[in-house]
């Protein structure tokens, strides 16, 4: 009898065991880190976020996943002391256990709050996620010590983020239209204001400054039809009327315009989609899953490439405002041909450099860096807004054809892309120089 008594404690602890081990595994799915910045990512198209907010709010957020999810991982370093202002993240109680997956979710989401105006989005959504965690069978201890650990985080995150200056960008004075030829202007439809031509001033992530990888200047402008800035409009007019059925699908694959604004008559009605960097972040999500990337692994590519993208916006778009470069639009309109339309709706923002150039080309260099030289991969990125998925057998390839698809597209002149790569390449190079996440 005593036999079978023991016999009996042996298998319910054995049970037990097993028990514990199956909703660990289970809650570590990286999943749950996929659709918590997807859900991200679709309140801030639901908002209507320019591309340099977006990038702010991706690098918090998943600098907020990374941070949480290292903490029991012996391999990785943390952020603390080589982003700017970044100090270490509270500690995690050694005597309480957690699912530091669950406390990423918890980190992301809760962060992710703070930086968009449709809360309640994210409110709903994170009690489905939180329900998943239970039906799991994560035990009531672990699943508060979890929520209590990603919200330390999520302060912590949201307090170093209160000091990099975007608040102060909100009250500075806006671009002023000028009256000379040569600088930009707001263009049709909608005549959009120039978008934050302040944000030079945000604090960077890991660039010393905005302006250390400032481009080349932009060729001068000019009406004279021997001139280069002349020839560089007359390539995008004849460009965008020759266009081959390739080139303007590949256009508007990467347009990526989280604001575009369609008229039918004297009706006028948005269309909202994904940004560069939201592309690009998605692009990320999809090969972590190719290679079925842990939580932490995931959260270290997208926090990687978070903050190299905000890093990217914040140089490009201090040369925007720099060389006030017109679009090809307005001054193929005013000098060359009054009824020329481009493929794409121009952006609301100067011309030079071509930010899609610029991400792009830094994205592609940190991926590389991430996941090795001629990945190739199926980027669906763009289906739920009703394009196929395309094919790519690098992120360079995919780079390339993003920052051409401006020109395809009609919206830049060719110096505004190939210096733009060269810009995005400089700061892809310089991050995965400078930024460290494992240990040698």
């Amino acid at each position: 009898m005593k036999r079978l008594f023991w016999t009996g404690i042996v298998i319910i602890g054995t049970l037990n065991s097993i028990w514990a081990q199956h909703w660990k595994s289970r809650t570590e799915d990286a999943d749950f880190v996929h659709r918590a910045i997807k859900q991200v990512t679709d309140v801030m198209v639901y908002d209507i976020y320019s591309p340099p907010v977006t990038s702010r709010t991706y690098a918090y957020v998943s600098v907020a996943a990374y941070e949480t999810l290292i903490q029991d991982q012996k391999n990785y370093i943390s952020l603390a002391g080589q982003l700017k202002g970044l100090e270490s993240a509270p500690v995690p109680d050694k005597n309480k256990e957690y699912s530091f997956t669950l406390a990423a979710v918890h980190a992301i989401l809760t962060s992710g709050k703070s930086f968009v105006i449709s809360e309640e989005r994210i409110d709903d959504f994170e009690k489905g996620i939180l329900q998943e965690f239970k039906d799991i069978g994560i035990p009531d201890e672990v699943f508060h010590n979890s929520l209590a650990y990603g919200k330390q985080v999520a302060q912590h995150i949201l307090k170093w983020a209160a000091a990099d200056k975007f608040k102060e960008t909100r009250s500075l004075p806006q671009y002023s239209i000028k009256n000379d030829s040569a600088s930009w202007k707001p263009t049709p439809p909608a005549y959009i204001k120039a978008i934050e031509p302040n944000w030079n001033r945000l604090r960077t992530f890991l660039i010393d400054s905005a302006a250390q990888f400032k481009p080349v200047a932009p060729p001068s402008f000019s009406l004279d039809s021997t001139s280069t800035f002349y020839k560089d409009a007359m390539a995008v007019y004849h460009q965008v009327r020759n266009n081959s059925e390739e080139e303007i699908e590949i256009a508007k694959f990467w347009d990526c315009n989280p604001f575009k604004m369609n008229v039918r008559g004297h009706v006028m009605y948005a269309t909202k989609k994904i940004s560069p960097n939201g592309h690009w972040m998605n692009i990320t999500s999809l090969v972590c899953k190719q290679v079925n990337a842990s939580a932490v692994r995931s959260a270290e590519a997208y926090a990687c490439l978070a903050v190299n993208l905000a890093d990217a916006f914040i140089s490009c778009w201090d040369e925007k405002y720099r060389s006030v470069v017109i679009r090809p639009e307005t001054y193929i309109n005013i000098y060359i041909d009054p009824n020329w339309l481009p493929v794409l709706q121009t952006p609301p923002f100067p011309e030079y450099t071509s930010g899609h150039s610029v991400v792009s080309s830094s994205a592609a260099i940190m991926l590389t860096k991430l996941f090795g030289e001629n990945f190739a991969f199926a980027d669906s990125t763009e289906e739920e807004f009703g394009l196929p998925t395309r094919h790519f057998t690098s992120f360079k390839q995919a780079a390339e054809e993003a920052a051409i698809s401006r020109f395809y597209g009609g919206i830049h002149y060719m110096p505004a892309i190939a210096n733009g790569q060269d810009e995005g390449y400089e700061i892809g190079e310089f991050f995965i120089d400078r930024l460290t996440t494992r240990k040698k």
